[in-house]
């Protein structure tokens, strides 16, 4: 039934020229025989067989994030990922892993280069830490500095474009840390964000009257008027009075009782249950949970903005960089649960925000006045089953089409971008080749996979017509891996 639900995509290639062309990819093969033997050796287990020099016979680098024991993965590191060869037009050469680039402890979940120096920067998820990373050979790194103590679950790391500061994303406590970053690339001291809160809470119905106020749905039009179904924008069944045990002025649970009552013992057993209702004063607000705040990435945007997701709250901000912390400019609320996880920022101008709660895409763009707001937004796909959670967004090299990983049912879902931008046209939805996809990236024809929980990586060939992944090229073996982040060395 799963693969009927799927579409199985067609990947066609043309057929090789014959003649000098031919002759010509002969040649190139040879020469570049002894790197492919090595990765093909790493694929089939040996990961000790690649080495430095395969970087310099002409491969392509990834460095991997994983999760190591403390947070029940199989990782010592941060491991190393051969991906065919650099001077190739195409990227569908075998797959290999090199020894790691550096042992450490604490499950570097996600890590970042910094974009002038050889320094590489890891997120300590299950230290609560830091730690940075210079190059000490060609694909190897020893820590620079001592870790440093950041929050709960550290899960992303963005290093400003100029290399002056990055920002930390904190998935335990929803922590938003900015650190400076000193000429050689040490990170200064942490400065925490301001936290944080709910805008569907009590606090914030009470002191704005509703979440608008906050730069939400109902701020920039409601969600019915994106063109999405106007059950998007909803309360959930917190909300619901049929969840509390009453409609209006009238008890369920008390009617459910005296309708049992005079059915009898024989029928009482077909009259619904409803739970008991808590009297509350004519007019009070019913309690509203408190939810948590799980910060999950952060993004540099053109004009020196820096956008972060609050998964937890439903949350996108908008920040300045002071020079000794963030200044929030601006808070734009999704719709309820929906669970925004990571971004991609679109040539069009466009902020596109995957939610891992509802699985859907959305566009944020600002107006006229620079307010940032929500302008569009589509499912991922209608196949999605109750559990899934959304993972990484992706770019086709075009910006044409949009890659998102579902982890449950094991997919990737391809949309197209239709119009100005903010517009989303469901393509293909693809088995991942994996378990657990945590992380893509495409690589030029080729979109890599991590699989988490299958400890591996795939490589999937990409239609150039239709974008579409195909059947998996490669695959090799990886621990736990959680990120994938190319060496542009």
């Amino acid at each position: 039934m799963r693969q009927g639900l799927l579409r199985s995509p067609v990947f066609l290639r043309s057929a090789e020229a014959v003649g000098d062309e031919s002759r010509r990819r002969v040649a190139k093969e040879r020469r570049e025989g002894e790197a492919r033997r090595r990765v093909a050796k790493a694929r089939r287990g040996g990961a000790e067989a690649v080495s430095d020099e395969a970087r310099e016979d002409g491969c392509v680098r990834f460095f991997l994030g994983g999760y190591t024991a403390e947070q029940g993965g199989t990782a010592t590191g941060i491991g190393v990922l051969i991906a065919g060869a650099a001077d190739d037009a195409l990227a569908g050469g075998g797959l290999g892993r090199g020894p790691n680039a550096v042992a450490t402890a604490g499950s570097p979940s996600w890590v970042s280069p910094h974009p002038t120096l050889d320094v590489l920067y890891a997120a300590l998820e299950g230290a609560g830490a830091l730690q940075a990373f210079r190059r000490v050979g060609e694909a190897s790194f020893a820590p620079l500095g001592r870790p440093v103590t950041v929050g709960d679950a550290p899960c992303h790391v963005a290093v400003a474009p100029d290399g002056g500061s990055l920002v930390v994303s904190c998935w335990g406590d929803g922590g938003v840390v900015r650190l400076g970053l000193d000429a050689g690339g040490t990170p200064s001291r942490p400065i925490a964000a301001a936290s944080a809160s709910d805008p569907y809470g009590a606090s914030a119905s009470a002191a704005l009257g509703s979440p608008a106020a906050h730069g939400s749905a109902a701020a920039s039009g409601s969600p019915a008027g994106l063109g999405m179904p106007a059950a998007y924008g909803m309360p959930d069944a917190h909300g619901s009075p049929a969840a509390h045990g009453t409609a209006g002025d009238l008890d369920l649970a008390a009617a459910a009782r005296a309708l049992r009552a005079a059915a009898g013992a024989e029928y009482a057993h077909l009259v619904p249950e409803f739970a008991e209702s808590r009297a509350e004063p004519r007019g009070a607000s019913p309690a509203v949970p408190e939810r948590p705040s799980h910060a999950h990435q952060a993004r540099y945007l053109p004009g020196r903005l820096i956008a972060t997701t609050d998964m937890g709250l439903d949350l996108v901000r908008f920040w300045r960089d002071g020079g000794e912390g963030l200044r929030l400019v601006q808070e734009v609320a999704l719709p309820r649960g929906s669970g925004p996880r990571h971004t991609v920022w679109h040539p069009s101008g466009h902020l596109l925000v995957v939610t891992e709660l509802s699985h859907e895409l959305f566009a944020l763009a600002p107006d006229p006045s620079g307010a940032w707001r929500l302008v569009g937004g589509a499912p991922l796909t209608v196949a999605a089953l109750d559990g899934d959670a959304a993972a990484e967004v992706a770019l086709s090299r075009d910006a044409e089409f949009v890659y998102a990983g579902l982890r449950g049912t094991d997919t990737i879902a391809v949309l197209r971008v239709r119009g100005t931008g903010a517009e989303f046209a469901p393509v293909a939805l693809v088995e991942s080749g994996v378990t657990w996809p945590r992380h893509h990236v495409v690589e030029r024809d080729t979109l890599l996979v991590a699989g988490q929980h299958s400890h591996e990586v795939v490589s999937l060939a990409l239609d150039p017509r239709t974008g579409v992944p195909g059947r998996v090229r490669h695959r090799v073996e990886a621990p736990s891996p959680t990120c994938l982040v190319p060496d542009r060395r």
